[in-house]
């Protein structure tokens, strides 16, 4: 399986290439970003690329992928609309677009939120905003696309959390997690479940598209 990955210097998409790098399944992976993450592994390629709205200069480095995992996205928090949309929606479409028309078999797999809003029309900013890509990405031609619905992620395996507000809230909620792991086991995942679930939709596809916290559990387990 030949695996392309998005946003892997993230909290998420550090917790997927692991996961990745360590299925015997996975011929390679190749990383596209800003940035490198540093990681060392016989089947890791990386590409840095600054502008994530154009990938005409590197095309020729895009094709003949099975599956793309897209993990990268950014905090709504202090940002007006247009500028989130600008990087969560205007990002992932720029690069769906540009996968789907240069693979025909490619399946997509988007990291989105729990409480996106489909109807696209909802209060909450964010949550429109994800919705409206979730909704174009499936329109898109891939052999199969894939919104993954995360809530809380506990990183393991030293994943870590680029924003430090939320590396402070997983300091502070960590020695409470097995606690509400119990109390509200549909409200939690961590990364390793994350990039097992992924592999697991790569491989088989899922009964629906769109993957609620309990659905990317059982598929972590399956």
């Amino acid at each position: 399986m030949k695996i392309l990955l998005f946003g892997a210097t993230g909290m998420v998409g550090q917790g997927v290439l692991r996961e990745c790098l360590l299925d015997s399944d996975v011929q390679f992976v190749q990383t596209v970003g800003r940035s490198a993450t540093g990681v060392q592994h016989p089947k890791l390629r990386e590409i840095v690329h600054s502008d994530l709205l154009h990938y005409s200069s590197i095309e020729d480095e895009l094709s003949g992928f099975d599956v793309c995992f897209f993990c990268l996205g950014v905090s709504s928090a202090g940002m007006k609309e247009e500028a989130y949309e600008r990087l969560t929606y205007g990002i992932a479409l720029a690069a769906a677009e540009t996968l789907a028309r240069l693979n025909a078999e490619m399946t997509f797999v988007y990291v989105s939120g729990a409480g996106t809003d489909s109807s696209e029309h909802g209060r909450t900013m964010w949550a429109r905003i994800k919705g409206k890509t979730e909704n174009a990405l499936l329109r898109l031609p891939f052999k199969g696309a894939y919104m993954f619905r995360p809530g809380f992620i506990e990183p393991l395996h030293g994943a870590r959390s680029r924003t430090t507000a939320y590396r402070v809230i997983y300091t502070l909620i960590k020695p409470l997690l097995p606690l509400l792991r119990l109390a509200i086991p549909n409200a939690i995942l961590d990364t390793e479940q994350i990039g097992r679930a992924m592999l697991v939709v790569a491989r088989h596809g899922a009964p629906t598209h769109i993957l609620e916290i309990k659905d990317i559990r059982a598929l972590a387990t399956s």
